[in-house]
């Protein structure tokens, strides 16, 4: 299992947080994620033999918000 911190800094509310915990946790190979509206972070643990950090992206982008790099 890896941990990764993805910088998402356009969440601004709960439903930001719960809209990005949603979309990353519909990966197949993730663990967990928990989003951090006030520090505009999204930490992750996923199996890295399943998912890249490109799905990972993908899945913030596709919750309607852009990962910082």
């Amino acid at each position: 299992m890896t941990d990764t911190m993805l910088r998402v800094p356009d969440m601004s509310c709960g439903h930001c947080k719960a809209a990005v915990e949603r979309e990353l946790n519909k990966v197949s190979g993730v663990e967990r994620a928990s989003a951090d509206v006030a520090n505009g972070v999204v930490e992750v643990s996923y199996d890295e033999r399943r998912v890249t950090t490109g799905q990972l992206e993908d899945a913030i982008e596709a919750a309607g918000y852009r990962v910082a790099g």
